[in-house]
């Protein structure tokens, strides 16, 4: 069994992306620049967007946090977002999800322009990414990729199994999985809530990706021998022990799953750090289309 560490191809990715920063800082070229907006103080909102800006800071990027109440109007809002679209310092624009129930979701992403959509949830980004084409792919499944990348591990032919179909992991990390090249070339089935029989599916499994937000809801007995699992949950649990009073528990039953793994993402420490890496990718690229 492997530790496919996050924390070390995240810092290799910012790594590369510095020396990419300096490059441009030599030849006097513009630097990426991120805008990130908080609306309200949500603890996990809160500790995400300092981690996106702490790793702008490592690689030598701008960042502009702007924050926000959390009764601010919806058409202030995006009226905010408008302004940094026009902004032609700001390469990206991230804005925290969740949101107030009182703000669409998708009118926010929909009023991003497709160019500074570092997220990669634009319908337009989506669209390009269903197609194969170049575009900003969602963080969160694009770290995943690039993580199974650096481990070379050769995924032609397998089965996987994608727990969970959310627009921002499930949906797109099935579509990056079955798409042509390495990783990829995938056989996909997508399963949710409604999904019967899904311990028999994810026993048949080559990779299990887990984003469902169930803590350990994959126990030792749904995986096979040898498979490749990827933990992309995260969930505080009351842990009486720990001096912080919570635990950090992925979608994985780490004991009972991780003896039967040949490569398993631990939690903390695997799929976040790369979400950011990811992020910090997108948001050179948008720097480079946008200049």
């Amino acid at each position: 069994m492997q530790i496919l560490d996050g924390l070390l191809v995240s810092k290799a990715t910012k790594d590369e992306l510095r020396l990419k920063v300096a490059q441009l800082v030599t030849e006097g070229k513009k630097i990426p620049h991120l805008a990130a907006v908080l609306v309200g103080t949500n603890g996990a909102s809160e500790t995400y967007v300092a981690a996106k800006v702490k790793a702008c800071q490592e690689i030598g990027y701008k960042s502009t946090l702007i924050r926000l109440e959390d009764d601010i109007s919806e058409n202030k809002l995006l009226s905010i977002i408008e302004d940094l679209n026009l902004d032609p310092d700001i390469d990206g624009i991230l804005v925290q999800l969740p949101l107030p129930k009182h703000i669409s979701d998708e009118k926010v992403i929909n009023t991003i322009l497709p160019s500074k959509d570092v997220d990669g949830f634009h319908p337009v980004n989506v669209g390009r990414m269903v197609q194969g084409l170049d575009t900003f792919i969602p963080a969160t499944p694009y770290g995943i990729m690039l993580m199974l990348e650096h481990y070379r591990i050769n995924t032609k032919g397998m089965q996987a199994v994608v727990i969970g179909r959310s627009n921002i992991v499930g949906r797109p990390m099935s579509i990056l999985l079955s798409q042509s090249g390495n990783p990829g070339n995938c056989t996909v089935t997508i399963t949710h809530s409604h999904t019967k029989n899904l311990p028999e599916l994810c026993r048949n499994a080559d990779i299990i990706v887990a984003a469902l937000g169930i803590p350990e809801f994959v126990k030792g007995d749904m995986v096979k021998d040898g498979a490749i699992v990827i933990d992309v949950g995260i969930t505080r649990v009351p842990d009486a022990t720990k001096k912080s009073g919570f635990a950090l528990k992925g979608d994985v039953e780490f004991a009972t799953v991780a003896p039967k793994c040949s490569f398993i993402t631990p939690v903390p420490g695997g799929v976040g750090p790369m979400t950011i890496a990811a992020l910090m990718k997108n948001t050179f690229k948008a720097c480079v289309n946008n200049n």
